[in-house]
């Protein structure tokens, strides 16, 4: 039997970086996200030798072991063991040999959450194959504590929660880990409208969201309060962000995510560079009225609202920073499971 899932990578809209601690614990955080149709996703074969086979076939990286109860955490492929890990920790000894195979539709370090994504996935296909009895929360929390607290990788808590509740949210983190998601009723014309003035810009540059991440968090720490208070603009820009969605004041995005990016910059000092700046400043002289570097930034994939007409212009202004521009839909769905007889 073939165990199957995959899970939607997002594009954050407002409140980044609100959902990582230590602010979330003792400001509260705040996101607005949308999940999108670029997906990661996890297939499980069961197979009759005691073994166990990784293979990330998008990376090109392929391990394989002995069946045993614990798997070595050493750098390579270490979301999928660490996933394994857990699972044998909290219910049990798995029994049979298997290969997980798993992809992405974007590059790694891209900031659309795609390791966060990868870990619901790989958790979808374990829920389906074991028939654990895990919700939506539960599996949101738990790719959130493999991802965090035992791989220690640094992060927020957003990415979990959309890629597995899917869609249209505003997201909301308080101190002990809690989370509650609101999802948005969101007409599909305002959606429609969004989606055309949207573009998706890689840049072709990946960066490590940890070392930007722990700068943010270590600010906090540390009171810096100008870190703070621009933390605490982004809170407001996500409640800006779904006003805006939600009465139609689609025009006025460009300006509430030119304003989110502002505060951003003003987080952690690596979360733009010379060439981000260049590729926004290019945007806003063909016709932007705001965009934003997805993810923790330094790298990876920008959004620019394009009002009118102007992502043409926009596009042909970009063209010769070489990045590639990424087609897309919002999509409704979180993570889907299924099963197939081979």
């Amino acid at each position: 039997m073939l165990y199957r899932s995959k899970a939607p990578l997002r594009i954050g809209l407002a409140g980044g970086g609100t959902d990582v601690s230590p602010y979330s614990d003792l400001y509260g955080g705040a996101i607005l996200n949308a999940t999108i149709s670029l997906y990661a996703y996890a297939s499980i074969e069961t197979i009759e030798k005691p073994e166990i086979i990784i293979e990330a076939v998008d990376r090109d990286e392929y391990r394989s072991y002995t069946l045993i109860p614990e798997l070595p955490i050493d750098g390579y492929l270490d979301l999928a063991k660490g996933i394994y890990n857990r699972i044998v920790k909290d219910y049990g000894p798995i029994t049979s040999g298997f290969k997980l195979t798993t992809s992405v539709d974007v590059p790694a370090g891209s900031g659309l959450g795609t390791s966060s994504t990868l870990v619901v996935a790989i958790l979808g296909a374990f829920v389906e194959w074991l028939k654990l009895p895990l919700g939506e929360y539960d599996i949101a929390r738990l790719a959130y504590k493999i991802e965090r607290e035992d791989l220690k990788m640094s992060g927020g808590k957003q990415d979990q929660y959309a890629a597995t509740f899917g869609g249209f949210n505003y997201m909301e983190f308080f101190a002990d880990h809690k989370v509650i998601v609101n999802p948005l009723r969101v007409r599909s014309s305002h959606i429609h409208e969004l989606e055309n003035n949207l573009l998706l810009f890689y840049t072709s540059t990946s960066r490590v969201s940890a070392k930007i991440i722990d700068a943010q968090s270590k600010n906090i720490t540390d009171k810096n309060q100008d870190s703070i208070e621009a933390m605490s603009h982004l809170k407001e820009q996500s409640v800006m962000m779904k006003e805006a969605l939600l009465v139609g004041e689609i025009d006025e995005i460009g300006q509430i995510l030119n304003f989110g990016f502002k505060h951003k910059k003003q987080t952690a000092k690596d979360i733009s560079n010379p060439l981000i700046d260049e590729i926004y400043e290019t945007a806003l002289q063909a016709g932007v009225t705001g965009g934003k570097i997805s993810g923790a930034g330094g790298g990876g994939f920008m959004i620019f609202y394009c009002p009118n007409n102007t992502k043409y212009a926009v596009q042909k202004a970009l063209s010769h920073f070489g990045g590639q521009f990424y087609p897309y839909q919002f999509v409704k769905n979180g993570l889907v499971t299924w099963t197939k007889s081979k």
